[in-house]
């Protein structure tokens, strides 16, 4: 049933493509948990995609409160995957389509803890413009573990809670009003650090609560797959990170490049060790999260030197046995 005055919006990015067609194998599940909220608010479910998603029929006969938004007209989709850049108008369509007061941005990853929408209307009870949940690991397996703690271990409980500068695209929630304030800077593409960048730069407030939790159930995850996204990632965040900076501050990146992963897996370790969680997963993904790691920052580097976020030809072998690809 479809609710008509909502006070939570939720915006579902499927972030399952980066490496292959647009498919809804993570979004069953992700629907599933969003269905069975307790304590739930009066609260709608968006899911912007591009058109003619296989499998998209039936999901959309199961759930039938849930609006597909199918866009036709996206700028940077590839159906051949190896790309990200279309997640960003995805997730613009979908905010301009939100009428809750509050909107929430999640992956179709995402399984959402039980109370999830109603602790995220409990935290938004004070006067801040975001609040950024915990992200948990739902598969004990290593390279799920691997990828994990590549991508947000930063988000692990225990989270500090209190003001933050950043909250992850994959567990976040917008106040409406200040999401409008900035418009122009998300209404065509949303970027995280340059939604959560504004909204400082307007003397906003971004804060983390632990107690907002989603858990990450990657499905099926292979090798192969996990090192393509990190690749992917890395190059479209060091190319967009191109769009910010002036040549000098690119130069010393591209420079700087070669000791990123020996930072971030020092990053890892010390965030593992100091939030005393999962130390044995940790380890046991060690040396997964450290081949990820490498291709995140192999990917950042191609970004930086080509300055272009996608290349129709060169593959990850090639990056990695010649020139630069790699991880977060």
């Amino acid at each position: 049933m479809t609710v008509s005055d909502p006070v939570l919006s939720v915006v579902i990015a499927i972030a399952s493509d980066t490496t292959s067609p647009t498919d809804t194998r993570h979004l069953r599940p992700c629907l599933a948990a969003l269905r069975k909220q307790l304590n739930a608010p009066a609260m709608e479910v968006i899911v912007p995609l591009p058109v003619g998603v296989s499998g998209i029929d039936s999901l959309r006969q199961e759930y039938s409160e849930v609006r597909f938004l199918e866009v036709a007209d996206l700028r940077k989709y590839s159906r051949k995957g190896e790309s990200r850049e279309h997640h960003g108008e995805l997730i613009a369509r979908g905010f301009a389509q939100a009428r809750g007061s509050l909107i929430a941005l999640i992956e179709d990853h995402d399984v959402v803890a039980a109370e999830w929408s109603a602790n995220a209307v409990n935290a938004h009870r004070s006067p801040f413009a975001a609040v950024g949940g915990a992200i948990e690991n739902g598969v004990d397996l290593p390279l799920n573990w691997a990828v994990y703690f590549s991508d947000f271990q930063l988000y692990q409980n225990p989270l500090q809670e209190g003001v933050s500068a950043r909250a992850s695209d994959a567990n976040v929630i917008y106040k409406k009003a200040a999401l409008e304030r900035i418009q122009p800077v998300w209404e065509t593409e949303f970027h995280e650090a340059s939604v959560n960048g504004a909204l400082g730069e307007c003397g906003e407030k971004i804060v983390l609560a632990p107690q907002v939790v989603v858990y990450q159930h990657r499905q099926g995850l292979r090798f192969a797959t996990a090192l393509r996204e990190r690749f992917v990632w890395g190059r479209s965040f060091g190319a967009w990170r191109c769009t910010q900076a002036g040549t000098a501050r690119r130069l010393f990146w591209t420079f700087f490049s070669p000791v990123l992963p020996v930072v971030l897996m020092a990053r890892r370790s010390f965030l593992a060790v100091k939030k005393r969680r999962k130390l044995g997963a940790f380890v046991r993904a060690f040396p997964l999260t450290l081949i990820l790691t490498v291709s995140w920052s192999c990917g950042e580097l191609t970004g930086y030197i080509t300055r272009r976020a996608v290349s129709s030809r060169i593959g990850v072998a090639q990056a990695i046995a010649g020139r630069p690809r790699a991880a977060s």
